[in-house]
């Protein structure tokens, strides 16, 4: 199909996409993409004996020659996807793009090594696929920033079908026009609100899977010709429009530069299991517990946080202060602040059901309290205050003025392999498991992508 219109945004992003040369990326967006295969690989470890990866395993029934992570089992390329997408956010550990925010490793990694396995494809296709389809997605996520979050949608779930179709496609070779119409179709597929906060259900954990599977299968109806909408995101019953109640978005910070300035270098990676906006906080707590403060002479914790995240990580506030179970527990800013507090440390024991009971850190919770910064500078900057009231009026406070982990203290590479090894332990693999997946993610772009390393 052609058109005598302008060039829609779908059709300036599919140009800049066909463009891309694996031979002529950057030195910083190959390791990046290495970076984000090592920590995927593990949080998929992590997850493989998980309840949740046991019931999305239970309801595949396509079986096929694709590598379910830490798994046996094989799946087709949509099932493949869809499994390690979910397990890959599963313990909301995995990298974050601050300025959307969204979470492009586990949508676009699960759905790039899925199609290259099923299509015998290169390790430069690959990494090109990762590098694009990472890149879309935060770039997408700039358009129209908090809107989404705001609409009551969930934007790794509404936006990732797009960027794994823009990554499936890259790797897989499509055609400008292939492009925009697997751009269109994926479209369609966008979904995900974020009513699992009202429970600690567990639906969150599979937005980034759906969108995998979801983009997958778009490239691949954009490819058999399938004709999508060339205005997708612009249009006037685009995805902006019905996800953001919004069109007139910012796309030139979608296509404008891209391909020559790389947004996906500047992505954070989780140092705690949990919202990343809280991340900052858990490090003013356990500043204060070093402080030499005592649990006995606190009054009351109160933190300066952005009216955006409010609805998400403080409110109800009760039931912020003892949530319902694990799960739960991991978008409670007071939860994670008391366990930082009386632990010295936030990692995946603190997320268990029995772990949200224990008396010594809802005690403290119930004492954490929030007030509105209006000049907080999310979501360009997570920062973290807490002020400290304490028997006899003294204050103690304690800020953080950025994301450990992300672009302006950001993890190195050993500190991912470190953190792959805890995961992989965690999940249960065995040293010889662990080095085998290590060095197939340390050379993941040599010859054909070939997964069997990762399985059992």
């Amino acid at each position: 199909m052609t058109s005598s219109a302008e060039p829609s945004v779908a059709e300036h992003l599919a140009e800049r996409i066909a463009a891309l040369d694996p031979a002529f990326l950057p030195e910083s967006v190959r390791r990046k993409c290495e970076d984000l295969l090592i920590d995927v690989i593990g949080l998929c470890v992590a997850a493989r004996h998980s309840d949740y990866i046991g019931s999305a395993l239970a309801a595949c029934d396509d079986d096929g020659p694709c590598t379910a992570i830490g798994q046996d089992r094989r799946l087709s390329a949509a099932g493949a996807a869809f499994v390690n997408g979910t397990a890959a956010h599963g313990e909301d550990f995995d990298d974050t793009f601050e300025g959307g925010p969204v979470h492009a490793g586990a949508v676009i990694v699960p759905a790039v090594l899925a199609a290259c396995e099923r299509y015998a494809l290169s390790g430069a296709a690959a990494l090109v696929g990762i590098a694009a389809g990472v890149e879309t997605l935060c770039r997408l996520s700039l358009v129209v920033p908090k809107a989404i979050h705001r609409a009551g949608f969930h934007p790794t779930a509404v936006l990732g079908p797009m960027a794994a179709a823009a990554g499936v496609g890259a790797a897989l070779g499509l055609t400008e026009r292939q492009l925009v119409d697997a751009l269109g179709t994926a479209g369609s597929m966008a979904s995900g609100i974020i009513e699992y906060l009202a429970e600690g259900a567990w639906t969150k954990r599979l937005h980034p899977g759906w969108a995998a599977q979801s983009g997958l299968r778009a490239a691949l109806l954009g490819r058999a010709g399938f004709v999508g909408p060339r205005t997708v995101f612009e249009g006037v019953h685009g995805v902006f429009h019905g996800f953001a109640h919004a069109r007139d978005g910012d796309y030139a910070a979608l296509v404008g530069d891209f391909g020559k300035r790389w947004l996906l270098e500047t992505l954070a990676f989780k140092p705690y299991p949990c919202g990343t906006m809280i991340h900052p906080y858990i490090d003013c707590a356990r500043r204060l517990a070093t402080r030499g403060v005592r649990t006995d002479e606190i009054e009351t914790l109160v933190c300066e946080v952005a009216e955006a995240t409010v609805h998400r990580l403080w409110e109800p506030l009760a039931d912020k202060q003892r949530p319902v179970n694990g799960y739960a527990a991991k978008f409670s800013t007071p939860y994670c602040i008391a366990v930082g507090f009386v632990r010295g440390d936030v990692g995946l024991d603190a997320f268990t059901d029995e772990a949200v009971r224990d008396p010594a850190v809802l005690g403290l919770a119930v004492k954490v309290r929030y007030v509105i910064d209006r000049e907080n500078p999310y979501p360009a900057n997570y920062t973290g205050h807490i002020r400290a009231r304490l028997r006899g009026g003294r204050l103690v406070e304690e800020r953080q003025p950025h994301l450990r982990g992300g672009s302006r203290e950001p993890l190195h590479r050993a500190d991912i392999e470190e953190k792959f090894l805890r995961n992989a332990r965690h999940g249960g693999w065995r040293d010889e498991q662990i080095a085998a997946a290590l060095k197939l993610a340390g050379t993941p772009w040599d010859g054909a992508v070939e997964l069997s390393a990762l399985r059992g």
